[in-house]
């Protein structure tokens, strides 16, 4: 081998996981998860417990990254 590292090119080829953002809805503290609602009124079980319920966060990956600005949400469409 000429010193490549094979996983690092393949990682460079992916695309990154997308930041999203989500309000909180339950929080699970014995598990240390939390379910989270999308704007699309989607729902999904992350890891994560350090915001409230009704707190806006991001989320990447199933994992709560931070707590996001409480803005409204806004549609366009072209």
């Amino acid at each position: 081998m000429n010193g490549t590292n094979l996983y690092r090119a393949l990682r460079e080829l992916l695309p990154e996981a997308p930041l999203l953002v989500a309000t909180v809805i339950s929080v699970q503290a014995t598990d240390g998860t939390s379910t989270v609602q999308y704007p699309g009124g989607n729902q999904q079980r992350v890891r994560g417990t350090s915001a409230a319920v009704a707190s806006q966060v991001f989320v990447r990956n199933g994992i709560i990254e931070n707590a996001a600005p409480a803005l409204t949400a806004l549609t366009i469409e072209v």
